[in-house]
């Protein structure tokens, strides 16, 4: 099921002094393939020192263009990002997964849509701010960008041309929390920022979505502010690029043994795990080839049906509750519970 592909770099594209933009030309074999929706991340596979990385990104281009491009942002030190910040160069080979993910805009009629994104949270912002506004002439596009400074902002001359190629559709407000500059609100996206926004800026407007990309903080701040001015939860979509660490709020895990199947990719694999254990870290232990990313439960490559037992996740920031009384689990984020346990990759 991890299906990797070898895709060339075309072009790297310094956006600040710790990120980079990296494009990926989509051979015409494999333009089916990688074909995406906006909002969507690939996964980037690559050995370093020996271990292989996995690492999930979200696509910054239009669905329309025939390459893909991804903001990369420097987090790690002798990790991926800095590989890629560092030793990346135009003409190298990675393997990479098809888009997937969950956090998606699809075009429908006239929409106006707000977004709020804080630093690489911009990434996928970027795709889905390009589609609305290019679907249809009468769409807006509202957009609260929170950084450290205008130098550590992604994507900025990119955000200053569409604000020039979309007059009257597209607005940017920029908030910058370590400097006060020309055209940019102060501090950090709280309360008063969305409200200026929304009420103040746009208070005529009747939004049809509203995207959230970033820490986990912010998401659940802009979240509580927008359900407090009676903006319907479904409305609200949300992606976070990191989240608070599972020890916070880990439960106590039962003790004892599971025997657990595997499916994936029509075979069956048997291990047998501790209950301590998370179930995606005991099937990658086996060399077991499941698919997986971002190991931290803030992307979706991961899900597996349960067919048989039972398993108790950590975190979910992805399932419905829909999915999970189905008995989807994130397998990475999951123990098992009982003295048996089926999971199925391949009927997700």
């Amino acid at each position: 099921m991890a299906d990797f592909h070898a895709l060339t770099v075309s072009s790297i594209k310094k956006l600040t002094p710790s990120s980079v933009a990296v494009t990926f030309d989509i051979p015409a074999a494999l333009a089916q393939t990688f074909a995406f929706t906006a909002g969507q991340y690939i996964t980037v596979k690559k050995e370093i020192k020996g271990a292989e990385l996995r690492r999930a990104y979200s696509i910054s281009s239009a669905p329309t263009k025939k390459d893909i491009t991804i903001g990369i942002k420097k987090v790690d030190r002798g990790g991926f990002s800095d590989y890629a910040s560092t030793k990346l160069q135009v003409g190298d080979v990675l393997e990479v997964m098809p888009p997937e993910g969950r956090f998606t805009f699809k075009t429908s009629e006239v929409q106006n849509i707000a977004a709020f994104a804080a630093g690489s949270g911009i990434t996928p912002i970027m795709s889905i701010a390009k589609t609305v506004l290019d679907s249809n002439p009468k769409n807006t596009f509202v957009l609260v960008y929170g950084n450290k400074s205008y130098e550590e902002t992604m994507f900025y001359t990119d955000l200053v041309k569409l604000q020039l190629d979309y007059a009257n559709r597209f607005f940017v407000y920029f908030t910058n929390s370590q400097t006060k500059e020309e055209k940019a609100l102060f501090g950090r996206i709280d309360t008063s920022t969305v409200n200026y926004a929304l009420k103040n800026k746009h208070k005529d407007v009747s939004f049809d979505g509203y995207y959230l990309c970033g820490p986990e903080q912010m998401i659940h701040l802009v979240t509580d502010t927008l359900v407090d001015s009676d903006v319907p939860k479904d409305k609200i979509h949300f992606e976070l690029f990191t989240t608070s660490e599972i020890k916070e709020e880990m439960p106590v895990a039962a003790d004892g043994q599971t025997k657990v199947k595997v499916i994936v990719d029509d075979e069956e694999f048997e291990l047998t795990m501790d209950k301590k254990m998370l179930v995606l870290d005991a099937v990658l232990k086996e060399n077991i080839d499941a698919p997986y990313s971002c190991q931290g439960g803030v992307c979706s490559s991961c899900i597996a049906k349960v067919k048989e037992g039972k398993a108790e996740m950590v975190k979910n920031q992805i399932l419905t509750d829909g999915e999970i009384a189905d008995g989807y689990i994130l397998t990475c984020q999951a123990h098992p519970t009982t003295a048996t346990l089926t999971v199925d990759y391949d009927d997700v």
